[in-house]
């Protein structure tokens, strides 16, 4: 029993349902299950209903199946090693959850919430379920700084613009958000019952295992030593992250999204850095603080799952051009910056943000296309995929969300290039079949001279292709096409 609570716990034995928390530390739901519970077990279920849309989609081999394992592999050695077990099921959450507690005597579930809409309503068939049972169902924010409701505006409304949101955030925060959560009770309390079957085989779910890249290690572990990494880097984050060839950003979105470390932790570091005066410490909080303003978004306005933020821009006429589409994902474009970002994101799931923004504009205001079809290419790519941060950021590049960016501001391509891989050095890496270019010419190789081609080794249209589409002439259609919308809006 620890030793801050004197008062006997309320329920006999309590289940944790682990699900984007992947740890057994700084955890809302766990902290609090070990303050209420004599006994606690913990639970991850595989729930088809998430998976099915993956296999639909062909994704067998997909790194986050991979990630998950590995994962919860490290985590269920913890608990044996306590004399106890991982329950991992496989199954709808609605039958499994309800069963398991009856099965173990469970007078309690305690899990993370979430604000993903399909989410959100597992978890009500869920709670349902539960009460029919006489079993309590208990809902903790993990997984953000400050929950959805926590900020709001003078009017009593959520925000919708980043900036004001930040300033409240900054002003709202304090020790006590950030504080860290005890679990240390856990293996005195940790059910003693090591009869769980061992994890099941990727084979199992109908998937394959894939090796992962040494650049994503999982678990915790992984997180603890990318975060470790990081912290001897971050002061010069300010100005590193912006350069994809370059090692400046933390590396740890995967971590974030399937929580194997606790955004209070990472966030406690960041503000006491950035209160030291460090700028590297108070730009990566900046981005800690746009995860959340994503995520309060996406709970308050749910409809942007599908639907634009701003709905003037459901009118938008998008091109139909499955070729350009195509294109794009596979890396062909002839737009070197934007044919390395979608091939680093085809070859390891990861793409650098800078490179998700230039890649995200491009299809949207140089392609012309509608930015759900390429959200829901990275929802199906990225290792760190997270519905509101995935939604959030294909709206701002489309201009169609909140706080977005101005329809009017198009992304260059080339200048793009220019300014943040100067050397050519992530061109050079993912397109290797531009590599003996100069620097100067290797971001828009149809510029250059013959000569410097044939010395090169460059045939374009054969070894790597004339672009898809002249960037000037997509900039007047795509400005066209957004004034018509602005002003059809204005006549409204």
């Amino acid at each position: 029993m620890p030793s801050h609570r004197a008062d006997p716990a309320p329920f006999e034995i309590s289940l944790v349902w682990l699900r984007r928390d992947l740890r057994l530390d700084d955890h809302a739901a766990l902290h609090q299950a070990l303050r209420r519970s004599r006994r606690v077990a913990l639970v991850f279920v595989f729930d088809p209903d998430f998976l099915q849309p993956l296999l639909a989609q062909g994704a067998r081999a997909d790194r986050r199946l991979t990630f998950i394992q590995q994962s919860l592999r490290e985590l269920d050695a913890v608990l044996r090693r306590m004399g106890s077990a991982l329950f991992v099921e496989i199954g709808r959450a609605v039958d499994c959850i309800p069963r398991l507690a009856a099965r173990l005597g469970a007078q309690a579930v305690f899990f993370n919430r979430d604000v993903e809409p399909d989410t959100m309503r597992r978890d009500a068939d869920v709670a349902g379920v539960l009460a029919a049972q006489a079993v309590e169902f208990h809902g903790f924010w993990d997984h953000m700084l400050l929950e959805p409701n926590a900020l709001r505006t003078g009017l009593g409304k959520p925000y919708s613009v980043y900036t004001p949101y930040k300033n409240a955030w900054l002003k709202r925060i304090g020790a006590a958000d950030l504080a860290h959560l005890d679990c240390s009770a856990l293996p005195q309390q940790v059910l003693p019952d090591a009869s769980a079957p061992g994890l099941p085989a990727l084979h199992d779910l109908g998937f394959e295992p894939v090796a992962l890249p040494a650049g994503l290690p999982p678990g915790p572990h992984g997180a603890r030593a990318l975060f470790a990494d990081f912290m001897r880097r971050i002061d010069a984050y300010a100005s590193a992250r912006d350069y994809p060839a370059i090692k400046g950003t933390s590396y740890l979105s995967v971590h974030l999204r399937f929580g194997t470390i606790s955004v209070r932790e990472l966030a406690r570091h960041a503000w006491q850095r950035s209160l030291d005066g460090s700028a590297g410490a108070a730009s990566w909080l900046s981005e800690l603080i746009w995860r959340d303003f994503y995520i309060q978004i996406l709970h308050h306005h749910p409809q942007v799952v599908g639907r634009a933020f701003k709905p003037e821009y459901d009118r938008i006429r998008w091109d139909d051009a499955p070729e350009l589409f195509i294109a794009w994902c596979d890396g062909r474009t002839g737009y070197p910056f934007v044919d390395a970002a979608m091939r680093q994101l085809n070859t390891t799931g990861y793409m650098h943000n800078r490179l998700r923004m230039v890649a995200a504009s491009f299809f949207t205001k140089d392609l012309g296309l509608d930015w759900r079809l390429g959200e829901r290419y990275f929802a199906l790519k990225l290792n760190d995929f997270d519905l509101a941060a995935n939604n959030g950021g294909w709206q701002w590049a489309a201009s169609t969300g909140c706080d977005a960016q101005p329809w009017f501001r198009i992304f260059n391509p080339v200048t793009q290039s220019e300014k943040f891989d100067p050397a050519g050095r992530f061109i050079r890496r993912y397109v290797p079949e531009l590599a003996g270019l100069p620097d100067a010419a290797i971001h828009a190789p149809w510029l250059a001279s013959p000569q410097l081609l044939r010395d090169a080794g460059v045939r374009l249209g054969l070894d790597y292709p004339l672009p898809v589409i002249d960037h000037a002439e997509a900039r007047a259609r795509a400005l066209r096409r957004y004034a018509v919308v602005k002003e059809v809006a204005d006549d409204v």
